[in-house]
C-alpha cells in the first residue's frame, strides 16, 4: 500500500509540473484501473497516459538484457500521448521549440534544431550505456538533463526526461525504483525545478555548460525524497496499529483495514477499488463499507456509481496527530534556496 501511494504521488508530481492538477487518490485511481472522481477527461487522460508509460519504466527496469535504445525513448513518448495524436506521439518535432515563462511572459529556452535531434538522441542513448561505474543517482540525473535540453517532442518533454530518469534508476543496483523516483519531490517544489533548469540551461542549447548545480539540485532532492519516504513508512507502522486497534473494538474484519488505511491517507474509498484490492465479493464489499459506516470510521458520500467513503473523525484524528508529531526534513544544501532564487545568467 505505501508503494502503490508512492507510485501515486510520483504520477501526481510529474504531471503538476506541466499543469496537469489531480488528487492523489485519482492518480492512484488510474493505477488501480479505475474513473475518477473528480478530474477532468482531459486531464485524467494525460493521467492515464503517464501512467502506462511509468508502468513500462517499473516493469522492464529489471530486466538482465533490457538495454537503452532512441526506439524505446520514442515508445515510451507514444505510451504517455497516444491519446492525443495531434501532439505527434512517438514522432520527433518537426521545427523549432521553445520554453516560455507564462508567468514572465518571456521565451527561458530555444532547444536545439530540429535537424539534428535524432543525432542528439542517438548520443544521449550511447551515454547511457557508459559510464556505468558513476553513481546511479547522478547517470539519472544526466539522463533527465540532456532529455529534457534536448527537447526532441512537440510535448512530454519534461514528463518524459523525468520517466527516463527514473528508467536509469529502475536499471540500475536501485532495488525499489519507485520509492527512488525524486518525481514527487519535483511536482511539490516546481519553481526550484524551473529555475535550476534556467541556471543549467543558459537560455539555449549549451551541451559543455557547467552541470554542478543541477547535479546538486539532485542530490537534494534523493535525499529529501528519501527522509520523506522513512517517515511514511514509520508512520504507516503507527496507523496500523491504530486501525487494527480500531477493527478488533468495532468487531471488523482485518481486509477492513485496506480501506481505513487508504482513507487515513486522505483517498476517497470506492466499492470497486475495494474489491479489487481484497479481492471479495460485491455482496462483502458493500456489507464491509457499511459496517465501516456504521462504525463511524468512514462517511459516505454521493449515489449510485458516484458514491464513495471518506474518513470520519476517529480516522482523521490518526492523520492529524501524526502530522503534528513531525519531525522536520534535514536539508543537506541549505544554501540552495537562495542560491535558485537568484536570477539565472
Amino acid at each position: 500500500m505505501i508503494r502503490r501511494s508512492a507510485l501515486a504521488r510520483a504520477i501526481q508530481g510529474s504531471n503538476s509540473i506541466e499543469g496537469y492538477e489531480v488528487a492523489e487518490d485519482d492518480a492512484a485511481a488510474a493505477i488501480d484501473g479505475e474513473e475518477p472522481i473528480s478530474a477532468d477527461e482531459k486531464t485524467f487522460l494525460e493521467i492515464q497516459g503517464y501512467r502506462q508509460a511509468l508502468g513500462y519504466v517499473l516493469a522492464m527496469g529489471d530486466t538482465d538484457y533490457a538495454t537503452f535504445d532512441a526506439t524505446e525513448i520514442r515508445a515510451m513518448h507514444y505510451m504517455m500521448l497516444s491519446h492525443d495524436l495531434s501532439k505527434s506521439p512517438g514522432r520527433y518535432r518537426k521545427g523549432p521549440i521553445y520554453v516560455h515563462d507564462e508567468r514572465r511572459d518571456l521565451v527561458v529556452y530555444e532547444a536545439p534544431d530540429a535537424g539534428g535531434v535524432p543525432a542528439l538522441v542517438d548520443a544521449l542513448v550511447e551515454s547511457l550505456h557508459t559510464g556505468l561505474n558513476t553513481d546511479p543517482v547522478v547517470r539519472s540525473a544526466m539522463a533527465h538533463l540532456n532529455l529534457v535540453m534536448i527537447h526532441p517532442f512537440r510535448d512530454g518533454n519534461g514528463r518524459m526526461a523525468r520517466a527516463l530518469a527514473t528508467l536509469v534508476l529502475t536499471r540500475s543496483d536501485i532495488g525499489e525504483p519507485e520509492f527512488a523516483s525524486i518525481e514527487e519531490w519535483l511536482g511539490a517544489n516546481t519553481d526550484d525545478y524551473y529555475s535550476v533548469l534556467a541556471h543549467t540551461g543558459h537560455g539555449s542549447w549549451q551541451p559543455r555548460a557547467d552541470a554542478d548545480l543541477w547535479l546538486s539540485f539532485n542530490l537534494r532532492a534523493h535525499h529529501m525524497q528519501a527522509q520523506t519516504v522513512a517517515r511514511r513508512v514509520d508512520e504507516a507502522g503507527v496507523i496500523w496499529g491504530e486501525l487494527d486497534r480500531l477493527a478488533v473494538e468495532r468487531g471488523l474484519p482485518d481486509r477492513t483495514l485496506d480501506a481505513m488505511f487508504d482513507a487515513v491517507l486522505g483517498y476517497r474509498v470506492r466499492r470497486g477499488g475495494y474489491i479489487k484490492r481484497t479481492n471479495v465479493t460485491e455482496q462483502t464489499a458493500t456489507r464491509d463499507l457499511a459496517a465501516l459506516t456504521s462504525a463511524g470510521l468512514l462517511t459516505p458520500y454521493g449515489k449510485g456509481r458516484g458514491r464513495y467513503y471518506a474518513a470520519a473523525k476517529p480516522l482523521r484524528q490518526i492523520r492529524e496527530q501524526l502530522r503534528t508529531e513531525r519531525k522536520p526534513l534535514r536539508d543537506p544544501y541549505p544554501w540552495m534556496h537562495a542560491k535558485l532564487a537568484e536570477p539565472p545568467p
